[in-house]
């Protein structure tokens, strides 16, 4: 009989270990063989100046450590059995014609696979991808493949020589797959379409004429070959017509503008890359089929989505699947690694292994054929401006994405990449649309930058040409239409704080990469021929987060003080592991001694999701709010730059409560101790007097006291010794209201269950698991589910100032020099920020000058790329010697941090097309800026000079 697990039962009753810096779970023998405690243990950390000196993996990784699922091996794994199976994915390189089976004769007999798994196998065994995936996991004969590329089936050796030999055989051997007729590709709907129009009132400041927060986001109501069809606008009719009508209005203005006004229409192409990170994708899975067990080794950004999804998946199998045992490792994937439909074929090879191991693992020509690729995507931007005054007026954008073969996240990066095009400006009308299409492409998906890579760093091309146009500076230009505190976005939504991207124009310039250009053009060139010499600027603000953000996290004490860190994020090479143990040091006095990432089971809050967060109605939000363990979502995947604000959240609200409801008790009962009193009783403090100085806690002239001090104490007295708390933001944080005192009546969480002493005696709350006792909400206050309208209210901004040399003989583009400013709150550990930076804008100058995939058969799916194809930018392509960067300070020591993982890698794109510009005087729209297409660009220019000489 196939397993029945509900989610709370499965996450209840299953070994699922994350692993993080130290050992994961008590008990998990698996785990300590991945990881040694010693060589894991976090660095010292300096107390005299709030540092940690060094990332706490760092010694792992440095030595060479097994922290990585691509590195595991069944060997590795007590319980596990030794031999190890391994298998590889047979797949279609055609997309135009009807499959009809494989021929495997190429192969001797002593090669053959051990087992081979058709979706014949998976029909019969009930094995299927979750919904969220589509259908055939493995293309079924007598089916046009949807994508180049598609897998149609699993072959498996029971060893490696003989896979080794056989996979170097089967490569780059198309013939192995039959085809019959020609069908020409798969005709299938856009994966999704989302408009967004608004019109401000009478300033920048005013309430909203019409705006998608505030009425309603447009949806097509049909399509015709790919492209949406809308209702008829009518200005007294519904939302969406009422919608419609203001943007023929602006429609209409556009194409016949008033005297004075400038209306600027350009297209801009950005392509499809690799998101190409050092980690392939893997996995090694074995089920015991004795015990009824699968377990899994994998890479993943989303561990909860395996843990729950993966869980279903094996329960509708026909093989008895009972528990799902999952280790989720360290791992980079730049977003290629969630929601990555690789982990679900993993589980699938396993439960065919015969009762080996069995993994699965890209190579690197697997890898390009098959991994998640970013959108290319094509803008087509009309922008209308007063000549006099250079104010911006109508934004009017249409983006067209390609989504490739599976629907994955192609609709959220087709709103992303809409709600993103207005970049750093402020505009009074707009009217946004995104479309992204189903095609023969390989599959897009979450790749870092979303859709917003895209969308503004064609703005940013844009807004140089208008101010080429208007004879304006292109900062002047941009310092004028600026986006500013309490403006509303093209959404309609006021964004969280301060905004600061006027500060980092204004910082921009003034750098002397700026102010001398002119100048040093003159110079470069002079001394320099043949080379032409450019400086171009890029300033964008990235928003960080989904607008259904959820984080679980514990922090707890032991009696000896140290601290113990559990969190769902996944360390995937940003440092997580190291930021989040460090946000404990504000309230805990140092940063957690131990920590625990990946974490899926959370039965000490036992807290349930049941509806699609992004989707719920209003009502149906309504309905379940009474109930206290209910929340709109369960867990996030460690993706859109959501750890340095959203994840530590959750980090900060459990150690404050071990703090408020632990250690400051413990504090006044220690410093009241003695006759009168004692030293407490003649002074006046409060909880906000309190300090840690050099890892010690003290108050209005109190005795410092050690942690250990206070944990002992609060173990004595039964207090908070340990707190595990859930968090959800849909732009905003959720609230409720607890039974607890003073200002932890009301808090930015909505579940919360607290370690009373050991979690052995009396204390209040419900019992749950692991000592803790939940403390049941009394009234939860979600935002409302109109707040998705808002888009997006968190932004981080960065400016970056490209210098350039244009070799005019051979087209090569040099990048001299770049200075990036970058607003991002209150870092964490600035050092990780410095390295994200400098890792994001490598990436970014990738994709403006090497990085290029085409989308179909010429393409990646073919099986033949690897990297000596695919150009990828070295040291001496980033300007690693000159590079420069900064951060603004933060406003006050309590500005939150921000996500920047994404907005990095964005601004440099621009600047690089912009310095071209600056160095040719010709506009490159089409990305990446190769040698060929500026040789074609300098000719096509010179034969126009020539043809405009003759005519004079």
């Amino acid at each position: 009989m196939p397993a029945r697990l509900s989610r709370r039962d499965f996450l209840k009753c299953s070994v699922i270990a994350g692993i993080g810096v130290y050992v994961a779970a008590p008990g998990s023998a698996a785990l300590a063989a991945l990881f040694e405690r010693e060589r894991l243990r976090p660095m010292p950390w300096d107390p005299a100046t709030n540092r940690i000196r060094y990332r706490t993996d760092a010694t792992a990784k440095a030595s060479g450590e097994k922290v990585f699922s691509f590195d595991m091996r069944s060997r590795d794994l007590p319980g596990w059995p030794r031999e190890q199976a391994h298998a590889m994915l047979l797949r279609a390189t055609l997309a135009d014609r009807v499959y009809q089976g494989f021929d495997l004769s190429s192969l001797p007999a002593d090669l053959q696979p051990d087992r081979i798994v058709t979706a014949e196998d998976l029909a019969r065994d009930g094995v299927a991808f979750p919904a969220f995936y589509g259908d055939d996991p493995l293309l079924p004969p007598g089916k046009t493949p949807a994508y180049l590329g598609q897998a149609v089936a699993l072959l498996i050796w029971n060893d490696f020589a003989r896979f080794r030999a056989a996979k170097n055989r089967l490569r780059f051997r198309p013939e192995l797959i039959r085809w019959g007729v020609q069908t020409g590709p798969l005709e299938r709907a856009p994966w999704a379409t989302f408009r967004y129009v608004r019109v401000g009132g009478g300033d920048a400041y005013a309430d909203d004429v019409y705006s998608s927060y505030k009425d309603t986001v447009l949806f097509p109501s049909g399509y015709r070959k790919q492209n949406p069809e809308w209702v008829k606008g009518d200005a007294g009719g519904k939302l969406d017509a009422q919608g419609v009508a203001h943007a023929d209005a602006m429609d209409a203005e556009l194409a016949a503008p008033a005297a004075g006004k400038l209306v600027i229409e350009r297209e801009y192409f950005s392509q499809s890359i690799d998101t190409a990170a050092m980690e392939l994708d893997n996995a090694n899975g074995w089920f015991d089929a004795e015990t009824g067990t699968v377990h899994l080794v994998s890479a993943t950004q989303s561990p909860n989505e395996i843990a729950e999804d993966g869980a279903r998946m094996l329960a509708a199998t026909r093989f008895g699947v009972k528990r799902l045992v999952l280790h989720p490792c360290y791992t980079v994937g730049y977003g290629s690694k969630d929601h990555n439909p690789f982990p679900f074929v993993a589980l699938m090879a396993a439960l065919y292994g015969g009762g080996r191991p069995v993994r699965l693992a890209n190579d690197r020509y697997e890898q390009f054929q098959s991994s998640l690729k970013r959108h290319s995507f094509r803008m087509h931007y009309r922008l209308q401006a007063d000549r006099a005054s250079g104010k911006f007026e109508i934004f009017h954008g249409r983006m067209t994405g390609d989504g490739g073969g599976r629907m994955n996240f192609s609709p959220s990066v087709c709103l992303v990449a809409a709600t993103a095009a207005q970049s750093i400006y402020y505009f009074p009308r707009s009217d946004l649309s995104s479309t992204v299409i189903a095609s023969r492409a390989l599959d897009a998906g979450s790749a870092r930058g979303y859709g917003t890579l895209q969308s503004m760093g064609a703005t940013e091309m844009l807004i140089d040409e208008i101010a080429a146009e208007l004879k304006l500076d292109p900062i002047e230009l941009r310092l004028r239409n600026v986006f500013a505190t309490g403006m509303k976005n093209t959404q309609g939504a006021i964004p969280a704080g301060a905004q600061r991207a006027d500060e980092v124009l204004r910082k921009s310039r003034e750098h002397p990469l700026w102010t001398r250009r002119d100048k040093r053009k003159r110079e470069y060139e002079a001394a320099h021929p043949g080379k032409r010499y450019g400086v171009g600027y890029g300033c964008v603000q990235k928003d960080y987060g989904t607008g259904g953000e959820a984080a679980f996290a514990e922090v707890a004490l032991t009696p000896q003080g140290r601290i113990r860190l559990r969190h769902i994020g996944i360390e995937m090479g940003t440092g997580m592991a190291t930021s989040q143990a460090v946000v404990c040091a504000k309230w805990l006095g140092r940063p957690a001694d131990e920590v625990l990432t990946g974490e899926t089971d959370w039965s000490a809050l036992p807290m349930h999701a049941t509806d699609d967060t992004w989707t719920m109605s209003q009502a149906t939000q309504d309905a379940h709010v009474g109930d206290p363990r209910w929340t709109p979502n369960y867990t996030s995947p460690s993706s859109a730059s959501n750890s340095a604000f959203f994840f530590s959240h959750a980090t900060r609200e459990a150690a404050r409560l071990v703090f408020t409801q632990g250690l400051w008790p413990a504090a006044l009962a220690l410093w009241g101790q003695g006759f009168g009193g004692g030293q407490l009783a003649p002074l006046a403090v409060r909880r906000e007097d309190a300090r840690w100085v050099e890892g010690r806690l003290s108050a209005a002239g109190l005795a410092p006291l050690t942690l250990q001090q206070l944990a002992a104490k609060a173990f004595e007295l039964g207090l908070a010794t340990g707190a595990t708390v859930h968090g959800f933001n849909r732009w905003q944080w959720a609230e409720a209201d607890y039974p607890l005192s003073g200002d932890d009546a009301r808090l930015p969480l909505d579940g919360v269950a607290l370690r009373w002493g050991d979690g052995r005696g009396a204390g209040a709350g419900t019992p749950t698991a692991d000592g803790y006792r939940m403390i049941e909400r009394s009234r939860a206050h979600y935002p409302p589910t109109q707040r998705n309208n808002a888009g997006v209210t968190y932004y981080a901004a960065i400016g970056t100032i490209a210098e350039v040399a244009v070799d005019t003989a051979t087209g090569q583009v040099e990048l001299l020099d770049h200075h990036s400013i970058l607003e991002c709150g209150t870092p964490i550990v600035p050092e990780l920020v410095s390295s994200q930076l400098q890792g994001g804008l490598a990436m970014g100058i990738g994709h403006a000058l090497h990085e290029f995939l085409p989308l179909y058969e010429d393409g990646p799916g073919d099986g033949t790329w690897n990297f000596n194809r695919y150009t990828l930018p070295r040291a001496r392509d980033v300007a690693v010697w000159a590079q420069s960067g900064e951060l603004l300070p933060p406003l006050s020591p309590s500005d939150a941090p921000k996500g920047i993982a994404e907005v990095v890698m964005i601004a440099i794109v621009p600047a690089i097309a912009n310095a071209v510009t600056h160095a040719t005087g010709l506009r490159l729209r089409e990305l990446p800026i190769t040698p060929d297409k500026v040789l074609a660009a300098l000719a096509a220019a010179e034969a126009a000079q020539r043809a405009q000489e003759a005519h004079a």
